[in-house]
Parts: C-alpha cells; sequence; structure tokens
C-alpha cells in the first residue's frame, strides 16, 4: 500500500457513500502501515461552510478513522484547506502552456452539435485568437494533438483516453477566478506526496487529466483506484443533493459506530459479513483493494436505524 488521503468538500454532512469511501482509503493506507492525511477541498466559496468542515471530521472520528496530517492536527504539507492554498495553483498554472477563453457552455455546445445535456469537446474556439473581449476569460490548458493517457485503475481496470479528441482543452481557471478542481487536486496530490488515490467511481471519467496535469508539471503520478458508489433502494447513486442519510443522523440516533462499519464493510462483500459490530482496526488484517466487490454497493439503512445496539467498550 502507500501514503493515502481523504479530501471531503464542506458543502454538507458526510452521508454513508462518503463515509464508505473514506473508510476504504483509510484501509488503503494504514493496511500497508502508511500516512493518511485529511484534505478539505473547499474551493467553492458558496458552498463550503466551517460548520460542515468541523461536523465531517468529528463524524469520521466518532467512526474511528485518525490521520497523521490536516487541517486540524497540522503537519509539514499544509495548508490542508484548498482555500488556502491559491498560490500553489497560480504557480503551477504559470508553468502550463494555457490561453484565456470566452466561449460559453451554449457556444461551445452549439459550435460541436452536442445534444444538451452532453459534455461536449472543446472545438478550441478561442485556442488561437482573441475571443468576445467584453468578457472574462476562463483559463484553458493547450492539450496537444495526439495526447494519450492510459493507466490501470487497482479495481476498473485499464483504462484509456484520447484527451484531445474525448476532452480538448479544458479548464483550469474558471471566468469568475474560481480555481478547477482538476488542477487543484493534482497539485494538492503533489505538494501532500500523495501516492494512492481512493476515491468514488464518479470520479474515474477526470483521472486521465489529472494524470496528463501530473505529468506535465513533473510530478510523480500516484496509483488510482476508483471504488463503486453506494446506491439507495432505488439503485441511484447516494449524495446530499438527493437528502441520503448523514452520518450524523446515524450518530445521533445512538447507533453503535461498529454496527456502521460493519454495515459499509459488508457492502463491498466483507468476508466477515455475519459479524454485526467491527472497529476500522479490526478490518485491517487482510485488507485488499482487489477483493472489493466491483458492483455498487448497498446499506440496509432501515435495519442499521432500528433499535440501536448499546454502546458497549470497543
Amino acid at each position: 500500500m502507500a501514503r493515502g488521503r481523504y479530501a471531503p468538500s464542506p458543502s454538507g454532512r458526510l452521508h454513508l457513500g462518503n463515509a464508505r469511501t473514506a473508510l476504504l482509503a483509510w484501509l488503503a493506507a494504514r493496511a500497508g502501515g502508511d500516512a493518511f492525511v485529511m484534505r478539505i477541498e473547499d474551493l467553492d466559496p458558496q458552498r463550503s461552510r466551517p460548520e460542515h468542515e468541523r461536523a465531517i471530521l468529528e463524524d469520521l472520528r466518532w467512526l474511528g478513522l485518525d490521520w497523521d496530517e490536516g487541517p486540524d492536527v497540522g503537519g509539514p504539507h499544509g495548508p490542508y484547506r484548498q482555500s488556502e492554498r491559491f498560490d500553489l495553483y497560480a504557480a503551477a498554472l504559470e508553468r502550463l502552456d494555457t490561453y484565456p477563453c470566452t466561449c460559453t457552455r451554449r457556444e461551445i455546445r452549439e459550435a460541436v452539435r452536442a445534444p444538451h445535456g452532453a459534455t461536449p469537446v472543446y472545438p478550441g474556439s478561442c485556442r488561437d485568437k482573441v475571443g468576445n473581449p467584453e468578457r472574462e476569460p476562463a483559463i484553458r490548458v493547450r492539450v496537444p494533438r495526439g495526447s494519450r493517457v492510459e493507466f490501470t485503475d487497482a479495481i476498473a481496470g485499464p483504462q484509456a483516453e484520447r484527451l484531445d479528441e474525448e476532452v480538448g482543452d479544458f479548464v483550469l481557471r474558471r471566468n469568475d477566478d474560481a480555481w478547477a478542481y482538476q488542477l487543484a487536486v493534482v497539485v494538492d496530490d503533489a505538494a501532500m506526496g500523495v501516492e494512492q488515490v481512493v476515491r468514488g467511481a464518479d470520479l474515474l471519467e477526470s483521472t486521465a487529466r489529472q494524470i496528463w496535469l501530473f505529468e506535465a508539471l513533473g510530478a510523480p503520478v500516484p496509483s488510482f483506484a476508483h471504488v463503486p458508489l453506494l446506491v439507495g433502494a432505488d439503485g441511484e447513486k447516494l449524495n446530499k443533493r438527493h437528502g441520503a442519510t448523514d452520518l450524523g443522523q446515524v450518530r445521533d440516533a445512538g447507533v453503535d459506530p461498529r454496527r456502521v462499519v460493519a454495515a459499509l464493510a459488508r457492502s463491498w462483500g466483507w468476508e466477515g459479513s455475519t459479524r454485526d459490530c467491527i472497529t476500522p482496526r479490526e478490518l485491517l488484517e487482510g485488507f485488499a483493494l482487489e477483493s472489493i466487490e466491483r458492483e455498487p454497493g448497498r446499506v440496509a439503512l432501515e435495519a442499521l436505524l432500528a433499535e440501536p445496539a448499546p454502546l458497549d467498550p470497543p
């Protein structure tokens, strides 16, 4: 295993799907005796809240997780909030071949005749000419022709993407001056020495762009493992916007955190599935990312919340 991290966004409380990913990222690092970093991804000032950050860290500690570096414990690679790292993103941007772009999403869609809702490949409209001078520009990175990224995900398997044909020049800074996730996460993982990224399968499509940026910046590329998402009874992925039960609600209901850990572990095919209670550290023995089931996981939330067992000493 290798030095890992978990990087939640403080836009709300952690739902069970977030908690599952955090647990897996922690297990992947700790199983090899490696360091674990907690980073707060608060790039969006409109949705990020300090109270959400505090609640997230409290809930993860309640679940039984710990970290060696983070916003609340410090460390040699801080600061550990993205909102405090903008100068590092600006320095990285200066090292890349970029250009201003004033195209709107509608203009891009119409230029490539992409159907509504689809993510169009940027056609390079502003690549070699000045766009609309009356608009604030976004900053795009110039992706060379023939750029192809191949990698093997520890869970999803072999992946390949032709960036210039499937993505095009992509945004690193938006026209409202907000830093793009693609750049910020690469700069932070490189600066913090992250060697292994364990995160949700919904971020798999971003990985080729990030690997390309790691290489363009001359930084070591970490390994990646994209874990299947946790879904509800309707088969839809759990997320904050759809009102998924958060970890705080489960905690407030008096549920033993060991029951939550056992339920999350069962959702990825844990072999000790007959146990009702277990701690994260007890899960370390024999843990391997390769043993995780490839299908989306489910948690019987009603059973978890019904008649919670008393909290016995772990």
